[in-house]
């Protein structure tokens, strides 16, 4: 049924055959190219991404076929009436899925086309339903939406465009799209309203398919890039676990344990670090770092800062050089980050450790039960500012003396400050401990239960000789 404003507005001319037969060709050599690219993509259903490329073929070509066949009854016209309907088409053909109807607000009369009936399931010989009795068919949790639509088109004018879901007589449920407008007469009064109808049903269940299939595929890819973070990040960081007393041999002068604590909210995995190395003039490195984002770019980013970590500290550079130098390298890097960090290096024969950092907290020093935190050397988050300088500062330790490394975040839910004071109030517990697992375990105890929204490193050094 052509779609008109007013009573007296003379009916649009259908279009020339030929120009529809000429879309109709498009359409059909369009819908071949998508075939030949979906036939390309067929596999065994393994792969998350071939199954997402699959559904979205059969979407497109659901699609095509819906133009097809909508240019089709658009050149050859309506079905004829239905006292003279034909048998129906079969079950799935798009003949069957879109139809009209006009109300007549005046007379309460209905005219359908005869695929309405077949859309609605309804006997061709039955009389149309009113649109008091259309929301008979409809879904009861869809009802109220139909009322609304049509309320606002005999109302307000509104044009009607929307879906709903029906059920057929023989039970089955389909969706259908319908678009509508107000009839006016003369007057400008509301006299009837027409509508097209049509089952939208297998269009919105390929839509689903696509939808789903490139959840999996998300799903997997989230899950796979996860799978590659740990595995890279735990390939990087030190393999011991539990406890390490170095040097590995003469006296043992330091006795560490460290812990990678994950974030409670997200499954991406960040870039924090830590580390600890024999070095090869007696001296221990010790480094805790952190940088920015998450997932496998920035898990091979922390591989690479720490390489360089481990391969400056044994070719000799010092704390404060090797941040200059740290920066350099994340300044040079094709894809910008920043980076905070500190670097620790303990000579055992003086107890001395010479330290430097890059935007990051200082380490803490417990003695008899007491913490403080080191004054920080001069030092801005590493590839912030090219050319930066960091100053390096130098503290004599004692034996029994507890030094806690740790990133951003240890201690969840709370600013920097009251982090490092809520670590400081351990302090005499931590000095009835009797190994540096012992603390990591308090540590964690205390505050690893928490929710947190990143991941975060402790490390512990006792200095036992």
């Amino acid at each position: 049924m052509p779609p008109h404003l007013s009573a007296d507005r003379p009916a649009a001319q259908p279009p020339g055959r030929g120009s529809v037969d000429a879309l109709i060709s498009q359409a059909r050599r369009l819908k071949g190219d998508v075939d030949a690219v979906r036939r390309d993509t067929q596999s065994d259903g393994s792969d998350p991404q071939e199954r997402w490329q699959r559904a979205l073929c059969d979407l497109a070509l659901h699609q095509l076929d819906d133009l097809d066949e909508h240019l089709g009854q658009l050149r050859d016209g309506p079905l004829p009436s239905p006292a003279a309907t034909p048998p129906a088409p079969e079950r799935d053909s798009l003949l069957s899925r879109v139809g009209s109807a006009e109300w007549n607000l005046l007379t309460d009369e209905a005219s359908w086309s005869g695929e309405l009936f077949q859309i609605l399931g309804r006997d061709p010989a039955a009389a149309p339903l009113t649109l008091d009795e259309l929301p008979s068919v409809v879904l009861d949790e869809d009802r109220r939406r139909l009322t609304a639509m049509v309320t606002d088109c005999l109302v307000d004018a509104k044009p009607i465009d929307g879906e709903f879901r029906i059920v057929r007589p023989d039970g089955e449920a389909r969706t259908v799209h319908m678009m509508g407008e107000p009839v006016l007469d003369s007057d400008g009064s509301t006299s009837s309203m027409w509508a097209v109808l049509r089952d939208v049903s297998e269009l919105r269940r390929s839509q689903r398919a696509v939808s789903e299939t490139r959840d999996s595929l998300q799903r997997h890819r989230a899950h796979t890039e996860h799978r590659l973070a740990v595995e890279l990040q735990e390939a990087v960081l030190p393999p011991w676990r539990g406890s390490l007393r170095l040097p590995h041999r003469g006296p043992q002068t330091l006795d560490l344990a460290a812990r990678c604590l994950r974030s409670s909210t997200s499954a991406m995995i960040g870039g924090d670090w830590y580390d600890a190395l024999e070095l090869a003039d007696g001296d221990t490195l010790l480094s805790v770092g952190d940088l920015t984002g998450h997932g496998v770019a920035v898990a091979s980013g922390m591989a690479a800062l720490l390489g360089a970590v481990r391969g400056m500290a044994m070719a000799g550079t010092q704390p404060g050089q090797l941040m200059s130098w740290l920066n350099q390298l994340l300044d040079a890097t094709v894809q910008p980050a920043l980076g905070s960090a500190v670097c620790c290096r303990y000579r055992p024969d003086t107890r001395t450790l010479t330290w430097a950092q890059a935007g990051h907290p200082a380490p803490l020093l417990f003695r008899d039960g007491t913490g403080r935190r080191l004054n920080a050397p001069d030092g801005v988050l590493l590839g912030a500012t090219p050319g930066a300088v960091y100053a390096q500062a130098e503290e004599t330790l004692e034996v029994g003396d507890l030094l806690v490394l740790h990133t951003d975040g240890l201690v969840p839910g709370h600013s920097a400050a009251d982090s490092v004071n809520l670590l400081l109030d351990l302090g005499p517990r931590l000095g009835e401990t009797d190994t540096a697992q012992d603390c990591v375990r308090l540590v964690v105890d205390e505050f690893g239960e928490s929710e947190r929204e990143g991941d975060a490193c402790v490390l512990v050094a006792r200095v036992t000789y």
